[in-house]
């Protein structure tokens, strides 16, 4: 068995309906990618049936897909920014909690909800809760602080709940 450690897959788990949603997304990815050289990091944006993204006739097969891509993720990063977090992201952040895989909720929205900002049965089944307000814009510096506390979970043991 070879010593040699291979790189995460991060399944980044977001909104991904608006134009800056996606571009977020995707510049966010990147310098998640640059902090953790080789690592691999899933955005669901990119999947699409055919040469479509959003046809309702495949949303099963996307669906799918999205499970499917969490299972073969070593952690899951999910952005939960807004008044409440984004339905699918939510979902998927339960899904991944309850495939055992580590999960870390990024959070840069300053308002406040029940507990650092989010629903308690977020923040009290995520393996770890970033709250970096909005201010700091810089998304280098996110994604180092993202990249550092996700291979610190994909190392760690896992807590029995």
């Amino acid at each position: 068995m070879s010593s040699e450690k291979r790189a995460p897959v991060i399944y980044l788990a977001a909104p991904l309906f608006s134009l800056i949603e996606r571009r977020w997304n995707r510049e966010l990815a990147a310098a998640i990618t640059k902090a953790i050289p080789g690592a691999k990091v899933i955005l669901p944006q990119n999947f699409r049936v055919g040469d479509k993204y959003n046809d309702e006739r495949h949303w099963p097969d996307i669906a799918r897909e999205c499970l499917d891509a969490i299972d073969r993720a070593d952690a899951v990063c999910a952005l939960l920014d807004g008044p409440d977090g984004d339905s699918g992201t939510t979902f998927e952040a339960g899904y991944a909690h309850k495939a055992g895989k580590p999960v870390l909720v990024v959070r840069t929205d300053f308002r406040q909800n029940q507990d650092r900002g989010l629903n308690i049965m977020l923040s009290r089944t995520a393996d770890d809760v970033l709250v970096r307000m909005s201010f700091e814009e810089d998304a280098g510096k996110l994604a180092a602080e993202i990249a550092r506390r996700i291979l610190k979970l994909i190392a760690a043991p896992r807590k029995k709940r």
